[in-house]
């Protein structure tokens, strides 16, 4: 017998909403983020659709959103041309990210340390976030840019099953030989 599932509706974004983001399973249960059109991404409950709050920051659409494994951090890209994180827990923005063209999509690696951002400069950009004023490495789009993606896929498949990668060491890795 098929399970009934009922859908949620979460009011709340003025515009469309473009993005949206789980965070992993918590001791507080599962959160979800959107990204909306109004510039306003807001955290919610990720059972219920509860609101739990709003980013406030961005001055343009916000077209990507996600939150790390334990939904301490989130991540948004926007149209106002920067990347933001934020602590998920209290909404204080703790970093801002400038790029030279609209920021559509971002993404933490696995442990958190990194933030990938893309966009319509077509290049992916990876910062580490314990130093974010030493900028970024910055991608070309095409082979390199899917075989980074890969390795950060393999890792986090190898991480789930138990098995040690270390995402740093093989990204600095294509980094040196494939990328630049």
């Amino acid at each position: 017998m098929a399970m009934r599932q009922t859908p949620l509706t979460c009011s709340g974004h003025t515009r469309p909403v473009v993005d949206l983001a789980f965070s992993g399973v918590t001791p507080y249960g599962y959160f979800l983020i959107s990204a909306c059109k109004d510039g306003k991404p807001m955290l919610r409950q990720g059972d219920t659709g509860d609101w739990i709050g709003t980013f406030l920051g961005h001055k343009g659409a916000v077209w990507g959103a996600t939150l790390n494994k334990d939904a301490t951090k989130a991540a948004t890209a926007a149209a106002d041309f920067t990347a933001k994180v934020w602590d998920a827990v209290s909404g204080d923005e703790l970093i801002t990210l400038a790029h030279k063209h609209i920021v559509k999509s971002v993404d933490f690696t696995q442990d958190s340390n990194y933030l990938l951002t893309g966009g319509q400069d077509k290049l992916l950009r990876i910062y580490d976030l314990s130093k974010p004023e030493a900028g970024e490495s910055a991608l070309r789009t095409g082979y390199c840019w899917f075989s980074v993606l890969l390795i950060f896929l393999v890792c986090e498949l190898n991480m789930n099953s138990g098995l040690c990668c270390k995402s740093q060491d093989m990204l600095e890795l294509v980094l040196q030989r494939m990328c630049l």
